[in-house]
């Protein structure tokens, strides 16, 4: 089992040793089902990228903000969303890190369907 307090703590301190300002680690992988834990320093920024078919985006630690062709959504520590499903990035507004969940594959049919907004909304 994984704390992600502690992995969280332990990206920060990575992303705060990186020239780039920024670290991450995939710590579970069951089939299509990706977990990984992100950390950005402020001002550091993920570039878009193509979206998974269905994922959410929690915030541990700090605040950031996902950006794409619909503007962009702030979330705060405590606040999950699901991403958006067209080319996204993501910019950290403070040293952040972000439980990222992803699944990569769907059975055909089964796209994701939003059940909810912004937790703390």
């Amino acid at each position: 089992m994984d704390d992600l307090s502690a992995l969280a703590r332990q990206q920060l301190d990575d992303a705060r040793a990186s020239a780039h300002g920024r670290s991450g680690h995939l710590f579970l992988h069951d089939g299509p089902l990706r977990q990984s834990v992100i950390a950005l320093i402020a001002g550091t920024v993920l570039d878009e990228h193509n979206a998974p078919p269905a994922a959410s985006l929690q915030v541990l630690h700090g605040r950031v903000r996902v950006t794409g062709s619909g503007g962009g959504q702030e979330l705060t520590a405590g606040q999950v969303a699901m991403t958006p499903r067209e080319r996204n990035g993501l910019m950290a507004l403070d040293d952040a890190a972000v439980l990222f969940t992803a699944v990569t594959e769907v059975p055909d049919g089964e796209r994701r369907r939003p059940t909810a907004a912004v937790a703390g909304a």
